[in-house]
């Protein structure tokens, strides 16, 4: 009798570490974490640890600065895709490496987005640290503010469910499966810039029909858009020039149509007040209308910071 209470026992344990599903054995759960995980209007956030460093602390001491860098969307970021930097400070007074770009994956070699598996996406913490606080005589306190900043490459992946109908005026509505309108997409797709809504449009003639798509992309998250060329690495200490700024470059795909051209030609986007326009002509034929998915893919670089004061006092001799 009591082998057999240990083979039940057994059998017990070993369903309950049986493998789940992600984030849950029902539809309804995986359904709900690819939705988190598909939308949302963050990339890299940062936060600094609490007491590192102290909001009071003594010359002639070390420094310890503790930041916790979180990916909250949905792009994976390797060791070159993202920094973290200090500035804000005086070197002659925080000396030493305090101010040295660190890779926000570093050590660990990948600060992974958000997926099924994990909905609140990676995190790792970066380390700034100098041996020697040192006021100069004559000064018995120094408060700055110290900023840090996460420059990184990011990318945006949208898909817009649009109707197209290469017959749109020779068909009855009654007879169509779906009619073309403007979608929204509200919520982001997981990262800070994303595609607002689409203008659809059709356009028949000389036995053609093209579907011409206005795709608005807009700056969702609290930073400041950068090109994709841009250097993230030293992007604190090195001057952004103009072509720096706000550029986004994109990428516009349809299922159902052939690509006759998109503007701006350059296949770049320039921002102003945080928002931009694409607009794609594509072909598509048919007898019926339906629906097919309109892809874009956006590229980009970010920059977004955050504060913290503290109060450095002489050491009492």
């Amino acid at each position: 009798m009591s082998s057999l209470v240990v083979v039940l026992f057994l059998l017990l344990l070993l369903t309950s570490c049986t493998s789940r599903a992600p984030a849950g054995d029902r539809p309804q759960d995986i359904a709900a974490a690819l939705k988190a995980v598909q939308t949302g209007t963050q990339g890299v956030v940062l936060s600094v640890l609490p007491n590192y460093p102290p909001p009071l602390l003594y010359d002639q001491n070390e420094f310890l600065s503790l930041v916790e860098v979180r990916n909250r969307g949905n792009f994976d970021l390797d060791a070159q895709s993202c920094f973290v930097q200090m500035i804000g400070f005086d070197p002659n007074i925080i000396t030493g490496t305090a101010n040295v770009p660190h890779s926000c994956a570093e050590n660990i070699g990948t600060l992974e987005g958000k997926n099924v598996y994990n909905t609140e996406g990676g995190s790792n913490e970066v380390e700034f640290f100098s041996s020697n606080v040192n006021l100069p005589d004559g000064v018995f306190e120094y408060k700055p503010t110290l900023t840090f900043l996460a420059c990184y490459n990011y990318r945006t992946r949208a898909a817009a469910a649009v109707c197209v109908d290469p017959q749109l005026y020779q068909i009855s509505s009654e007879q169509r499966t779906c009619t073309p309108k403007d979608v929204s997409l509200a919520g982001g797709q997981g990262a800070p810039v994303g595609v607002s809504y689409v203008g659809v449009d059709m356009v028949t003639g000389r036995g053609q029909s093209r579907a011409i798509f206005e795709i608005n992309i807009v700056n969702q998250g609290g930073g400041k858009v950068l090109s994709p060329t841009a250097d993230i690495r030293s992007c604190a200490t090195t001057g952004l020039q103009f072509n720096d700024l706000d550029r986004v470059q994109y990428n516009v795909q349809l299922s159902g149509g052939s690509l006759v051209s998109c503007k701006p030609l350059d296949g770049l986007v320039r921002l102003h007040n945080n928002q931009g326009k694409v607009v794609c002509t594509f072909d598509v034929t048919g007898s019926t209308a339906f629906e097919t998915p309109l892809l874009v893919e956006l590229d980009y670089g970010y920059i977004d910071s955050i504060q913290k004061q503290i109060n450095i006092i002489k050491t009492p001799q």
